[in-house]
């Protein structure tokens, strides 16, 4: 499945997209994550942006911020 990213990343205080509205660790883990997995992100997006509108980009999603919830991730695991 593609990914839903739209090129406009920055993550509100919640660490949700503003752009595609997928939290962090769902980005990091896109390329991972199985298609139902995938479906099942997409099928949450257009509730999420509708509770997200208004909202702005707080912070810039940098390296960082990745590294942390690639940590988050595989300590799940």
């Amino acid at each position: 499945m593609l990914s839903p990213c739209v090129a406009r990343c920055g993550l509100n205080d919640d660490d949700y997209c503003m752009g595609c509205f997928r939290h962090i660790d769902e980005i990091v883990s896109w390329r991972t994550a199985s298609d139902t997995q995938q479906a099942a992100i997409c099928a949450q997006l257009p509730a999420r942006k509708a509770a997200l509108e208004g909202q702005e980009n707080q912070h810039i999603l940098n390296r960082a911020k990745w590294l942390a919830a690639e940590a988050r991730l595989t300590s799940k695991d």
